[in-house]
């Protein structure tokens, strides 16, 4: 997976987290503002950038959803936030849950798939 913004990557991953009870995947403009707490019109500059990248399907004033290579991106950061949201808990035992998601958030964009397997064999012993 070739580098990308972390802000692109929040928006997927807030795009997957809102769409995906949704029929087909797909979302609205609305629905994503008021899920990142950002403005509409912050949406729509995103999105034109996230559909320049071939990461959603959109037109202005019309629903969106991920494309494929978008959900392989948005389940990867998704994956990177489980991992090291277990790994606060079990194996630092941290209990404040406002940190492990601010940390979690902060550092899920960060890691590589060898960073991540180490991660995981680690919480498996706890």
């Amino acid at each position: 997976m070739t580098e990308i913004q972390e802000s692109y990557e929040d928006y997927l991953k807030g795009i997957y987290l809102v769409s995906k009870g949704n029929k087909g995947g797909w979302t609205s403009n609305s629905e994503i503002s008021k899920f990142l707490n950002v403005k509409p019109s912050s949406v729509t500059n995103m999105l034109y950038k996230l559909r320049a990248n071939g990461l959603v399907i959109w037109n202005p004033r019309k629903s969106l959803r991920l494309t494929k290579k978008g959900k392989d991106i948005a389940l990867s950061i998704i994956k990177n936030y489980n991992c090291l949201h277990n790994f606060f808990i079990h194996v630092l035992r941290l209990e404040n849950k406002s940190i492990i998601h601010k940390l979690s958030c902060e550092i899920e964009h960060h890691l590589n798939p060898e960073v991540l397997d180490a991660l995981e064999s680690l919480i498996l012993e706890y």
